[in-house]
C-alpha cells in the first residue's frame, strides 16, 4: 500500500512545481493522463500537501497531525468521492477508508452517484481545521452519470469558500466540456521508460520492460497486471491467435469462451487490438510495441495481409462500443471471435 501522503518518484519535480503557486490555485484543476501514471494518488498526494502543517519543498512532510489524519483515512478536510467498487477495491487493498460510501447504495455502484454529491453541503457549511483549505479528490471523473454531472456542475458554478476540488480523468473527452470549462487542467505525463523500469525493478517485478510494454509504459498499471498474472498477456490470446494461423474456414471457437470471458468486454478487445497493431508492426519491419515476447505474432504476420489487419481493426472498435452494454456476453464473445477470425483469413 502506498502512503498516500507521497508521491511517486516521477511526480515528484511536476508536484513541487505545481504547489509552488498554490495561493493561486483555481478553485477546481482537472488532472488527466494515460490510465495506470499514478493520477489518483498525485491528487490525494497534492491534496495532503496542501493541508500539511509543515511542507518541505512544497511536498507533504508525512509527519505532522494532518499527514497522520490523511494516513488514517480520517482528516476532516479532505473528502474522497468515487464510485462504491472503487471504495470496496480500496478497502480490500488496505487503504484507509474515510467516510466511504459503502452500504449506503442498496447495492455496489461503478458510478459517481448524485446523493454522493448532494451530501458534501454540510461539510461545505463547516469551518476548516485551522481555517485553511478543504479539498475534494473526485475520481474516475468519467464515471459521473448524467444526474450527477449536473450536480457538481452546479457545485463548481457556484464554488465553497476555500475549496479545491481535484478531478481524476483518463481523458478530457470523456467528461461534459462544461465542466472541463470550470477547471484548470494538470496533464500528467507518461514517465521515463527507465524511470519505470526502475520502479518496477524497486518492487521486484521481473522483466519490467515486458510489463511496461504491455501497458503503454504505464507503471502503475505495470506493477498491478505484474503482481496479478503470469505474464503480461493472458493464456487465451496465443490460443486465439493459432487460430487464426492453423484453422480451416470455420474454426470452432467455443473452448476459448469460458476463458475470455473472465475478462472484461472492453478489456478483452483491447488485448486483441493489441496484438494486432503488433503484427502491422512486424509487417512493416518494425519491433511489436505491447507483446514483443508474443511468438505466435511472426507466424501470425505471415498468414495475413496488412489490409485484413487494418479493416479487422476497424471493426473491433466498434464492437468495443457495445462490449459493456447489458447483452448476453457469451453469444457477442462467440460471434466476434469467429467473426475475427475468418476477417483475418480473408
Amino acid at each position: 500500500m502506498l502512503d498516500p501522503t507521497k508521491f511517486y518518484p516521477w511526480q515528484i519535480n511536476i508536484a513541487s512545481k505545481w504547489l509552488q503557486n498554490r495561493n493561486r490555485f483555481s478553485h477546481a484543476w482537472l488532472i488527466h493522463g494515460l490510465p495506470g501514471i499514478g493520477k489518483q494518488q498525485f491528487a490525494l498526494a497534492a491534496a495532503a500537501s496542501i493541508l500539511c502543517e509543515q511542507p518541505s519543498k512544497e511536498l507533504a512532510c508525512g509527519r505532522c497531525q494532518s499527514c497522520h489524519w490523511i494516513k488514517h483515512g480520517n482528516h476532516p478536510d479532505i473528502k474522497r468521492i468515487r464510485p462504491d467498487s472503487h471504495a470496496l477495491s480500496e478497502y480490500e487493498e488496505g487503504y484507509p477508508v474515510d467516510d466511504s460510501t459503502l452500504g449506503g447504495a442498496k447495492s455496489i455502484s461503478n458510478e459517481i452517484r448524485v446523493d454522493q454529491l448532494r451530501r458534501l453541503e454540510s461539510w461545505f457549511n463547516t469551518a476548516t481545521h485551522k481555517g485553511g483549505y478543504r479539498v475534494a479528490v473526485l475520481y474516475p471523473a468519467q464515471n459521473l452519470n448524467i444526474i450527477s454531472a449536473n450536480a457538481l456542475l452546479k457545485i463548481l458554478e457556484e464554488p465553497p469558500t476555500s475549496t479545491l476540488f481535484f478531478l481524476v480523468a483518463d481523458a478530457v473527452d470523456m467528461l461534459l466540456p462544461t465542466i472541463v470549462s470550470r477547471c484548470r487542467r494538470m496533464p500528467l505525463p507518461v514517465p521515463d521508460t527507465d524511470v519505470g523500469i526502475q520502479w518496477l525493478k524497486e518492487n521486484n517485478i521481473k522483466k519490467p520492460e515486458l510489463w511496461l510494454s504491455a501497458t503503454s509504459m504505464a507503471p502503475v498499471k505495470a506493477l498491478k497486471l505484474a503482481l496479478e498474472a503470469s505474464q503480461p498477456y493472458p493464456d487465451w490470446l496465443p490460443k486465439l491467435l493459432k487460430l487464426v494461423v492453423i484453422s480451416d474456414t470455420n474454426p470452432d471457437v467455443s473452448g476459448l469462451i469460458s476463458e475470455i470471458e473472465k475478462d472484461k468486454g472492453t478489456i478483452c478487445i483491447e488485448i486483441i487490438q493489441r496484438a494486432l497493431i503488433d503484427t502491422l508492426l512486424l509487417k512493416n519491419g518494425l519491433p511489436a510495441r505491447y507483446y514483443p515476447d508474443l511468438e505466435v505474432l511472426h507466424d501470425l504476420m505471415n498468414r495475413v495481409s496488412s489490409k485484413s489487419v487494418s479493416n479487422t481493426l476497424k471493426w473491433i472498435g466498434k464492437q468495443k462500443l457495445i462490449a459493456n452494454h447489458p447483452v448476453n456476453y457469451s453469444l457477442l464473445l462467440h460471434s466476434m471471435l469467429q467473426r475475427l477470425i475468418l476477417t483475418l483469413r480473408s
